[in-house]
């Protein structure tokens, strides 16, 4: 089985840049170009446009402005600090300082197109030190 994760972009070519500062590279389009396919990830990842306002099922409209849903993205990156640099120069919002746990460090962002971002940079061991047995 394979997942592909969809982000809805307003602007693609801002999306492909965002998207690329945080590591992940442009395969190809697809869709006329209305898609860009990305990989850098353990999962491809295809940029969506869209258009503002237009509906995301009955009666929702898709909008662009910072919005919460119960999926986010992680990123797990070498240096934190070095990362959330370049993010921010792509054009995140830092949403939160770093901060520091024993599997390692976080801090959250949201993408220039509204979605919630984490980058995360784990400590030797990572999740292993939270694990339940």
């Amino acid at each position: 089985m394979q997942i592909y994760i969809n982000i809805d972009v307003d602007d693609l070519e801002r999306g492909i840049t965002f998207y690329s500062a945080l590591g992940l590279h442009l395969v190809r389009r697809l869709f006329d170009g209305a898609v860009a396919e990305m990989a850098g990830a353990g999962a491809l990842v295809h940029l969506l446009t869209k258009d503002a306002g237009s509906l995301t099922g009955p009666g929702v409209a898709r909008t662009f402005s910072r919005h919460w849903t119960p999926v986010h993205l992680d990123f797990c990156v070498d240096d934190l600090d070095t990362a959330l640099a370049r993010a921010v120069a792509a054009g995140a919002v830092q949403e939160s300082a770093p901060r520091n746990h024993r599997w390692g460090r976080i801090v959250t962002l949201a993408d220039p197109f509204g979605h919630g971002v984490c980058l995360m940079q784990l400590a030797p061991g990572g999740y292993d030190q939270v694990a339940v047995q």
